[in-house]
C-alpha cells in the first residue's frame, strides 16, 4: 500500500456542503471511500490558509489515488492537490540504485 496526501481546497458549493454536513460527517465519508477502495483513511485535518483540509490515505496503488483525485476534481466543490508520501525506509533504497545520469553540459 502506498499513502497519499491530498491536499483539499474547498469552492463555494464545497464550503455550503461543509456547512451543512460537519466536519466530522466528511471525515466519515473519506473514511467510507477509503475503504471501499481496498485502503483506509490515515488523518484528516481542516486548516486555516491556502489549503483547507489535508487527508493522508493509504490506498493500494497510484491508480486508486488518480481514481479518487478524478472523483473528488470533476464535483467542482472540491479540488485536490496529490502528494504522494516516500518513507524513510524507501529514501533509503534509493539512495542505494545506482543511477547512470549525466548533469547537462557535462
Amino acid at each position: 500500500m502506498a499513502k497519499y496526501l491530498f491536499e483539499a481546497h474547498y469552492g463555494a458549493e464545497g464550503v455550503k456542503g461543509l456547512a451543512k454536513e460537519g466536519g466530522s460527517g466528511r471525515r466519515a465519508a473519506i473514511a467510507k471511500m477509503s475503504e471501499v477502495l481496498g485502503g483506509r483513511l490515515e488523518m484528516f485535518y481542516y486548516a486555516f490558509g491556502d489549503v483547507d483540509a489535508y487527508v493522508v490515505v493509504d490506498v493500494p496503488d497510484s491508480v486508486t489515488a488518480t481514481a479518487i483525485a478524478l472523483a473528488v476534481n470533476q464535483t467542482g466543490a472540491v479540488t485536490v492537490k496529490t502528494v504522494v508520501l516516500i518513507t524513510p525506509e524507501d529514501i533509503d533504497k534509493a539512495g542505494k540504485k545506482v543511477v547512470d545520469y549525466r548533469a547537462p553540459g557535462r
